[in-house]
């Protein structure tokens, strides 16, 4: 198994592109199999969870035809196959063929998804949000049976808490059911905007994505579409906070701070200097760090996505700052690792309390999970001497190319076999 190995204390300085959304591409290419018409991705990022994703659409039937970039893919032959355990336990995000396969077919069988370790993350409010629609639906087995045989039909959803996953689950569905449907307490990321106007180009009638109340037309007349994906907010904030901790300096090209005011914010406030470019954002360390409190949020609040990077940071800087966790409630298996590089960091139940300008130093870690990986990367960078990360495979599940574009910017990192 690769792993990857950090020398520190080098500021990083350049530009890294900013790929696609992988958050936006996965259901996006849930959503091609709401359609016999062809969807064309573009921007796609090249990470595990999206090829994972394209192998799934694949299993049911659709062909798939790759560029640089970008994905084709035509469910015109598509079936409501069972959607296996080995594929869906490699990420949570495979539940999202659920509601497609049910709309279209009018039944789907669907195993429990699996994905990182960071929570519960229950599929209670897809179940329900289906149910809501009139579908019939029975866990058992491990799998999620769902029936709609006389169709879906459009409804008022209040969904208990602004799921993104939720909310893009009964987007979809809805797009095929007979009537309007309107979701109340609907997810306001990006990612959801983008889904909203990807099925928009495939023919659907959306309006108010972005806000708290989505209202759908259903019985939704489909066509061949092509969508570009938005940039990845979470991979911008991820090489900000590198260039923050390592006292450098990286334009972030393609990113958009629309998306990221929250984190632009927290930088801000904690000694980073951030301000727009021609190609993106520019971002600048190298100033004394201040301790800086965050809470994550749903949008538009901080992102859980970028706790575990904003915590390593925090490791840098003057002061207490309390990271308090509020989305997934076992989001902090990187503490650990990261006090295996000296980081001084207390747990008080969902609160973080990290005391920083500690020296970190460099030693073996091992990721559990995604966003915590990365935060061993940044942490590494910072550190003194050598830091060898294990278990990369959850890293690349979600970062295109990480390494390499670290070193484009000056970083002494590479990628190493077993």
């Amino acid at each position: 198994m690769d792993r990857l190995r950090i020398e520190g204390g080098h500021a990083l300085r350049g530009a890294v592109a900013i790929a696609g959304a992988k958050n936006a591409a996965l259901p996006q290419i849930a959503a091609s199999l709401l359609s016999p018409h062809s969807l064309t991705l573009q921007n796609l990022p090249e990470v595990a969870d999206v090829a994972n994703m394209l192998a799934l659409m694949a299993q049911h039937g659709a062909t798939i035809t790759r560029d640089a970039g970008s994905a084709t893919i035509d469910a015109a032959a598509a079936s409501p196959a069972d959607t296996g355990y080995d594929t869906v336990r490699r990420m949570r995000a495979t539940v999202l063929v659920l509601a497609p396969l049910l709309a279209r077919f009018g039944q789907a069988r669907v195993s429990l998804p699996g994905g990182c370790a960071i929570g519960a993350r229950p599929v209670d409010m897809h179940v329900a949000a289906l149910t809501a629609l009139g579908a019939d639906i029975v866990i058992e087995g491990g799998f999620i049976h769902a029936r709609a045989s006389g169709g879906l039909r459009g409804n008022r959803l209040v969904l208990p808490s602004p799921s993104v996953g939720a909310t893009e689950t009964a987007m979809m569905a809805a797009t095929a059911a007979r009537g309007e449907t309107e979701i109340l307490n609907a997810a306001r990321e990006p990612e959801v905007v983008d889904l909203a106007a990807c099925l928009a180009a495939m023919g659907a009638r959306i309006e108010g994505a972005g806000t708290h109340r989505i209202l759908i037309s259903g019985g939704t007349v489909w066509r061949a579409a092509t969508h570009r994906l938005i940039p990845d907010r979470i991979e911008a904030g991820t090489y900000a906070i590198a260039a923050a901790i390592t006292g450098g300096q990286i334009e972030l090209s393609g990113a958009r701070l629309e998306h990221m005011a929250a984190v632009v914010q927290a930088l801000e406030a904690a000694g980073v200097r951030v301000w727009p470019g021609d190609r993106g954002l520019i971002v600048a360390g190298g100033g004394p760090l201040r301790a800086t409190d965050i809470t994550t949020e749903p949008y538009p609040g901080f992102p859980t996505d970028l706790q575990a990077q904003f915590m390593a940071l925090m490791t840098q800087a003057e002061g207490a700052a309390m990271i308090r966790e509020t989305i997934f409630e076992s989001r902090f298996m990187h503490v650990p690792e990261l006090s295996r590089l000296g980081a001084n960091i207390r747990l008080q139940g969902t609160t973080a309390v990290v005391r920083g300008a500690t020296r970190l130093k460099g030693a073996p870690v091992m990721a559990t999970d995604l966003r915590a990986s990365v935060c061993l990367v940044l942490a590494g960078l910072a550190a003194e001497g050598e830091t060898v990360l294990n278990r990369l495979y959850h890293l690349d599940r979600g970062y295109e190319q990480l390494d390499v574009k670290l070193r484009r910017c000056g970083a002494r990192i590479e990628r190493i076999g077993p």
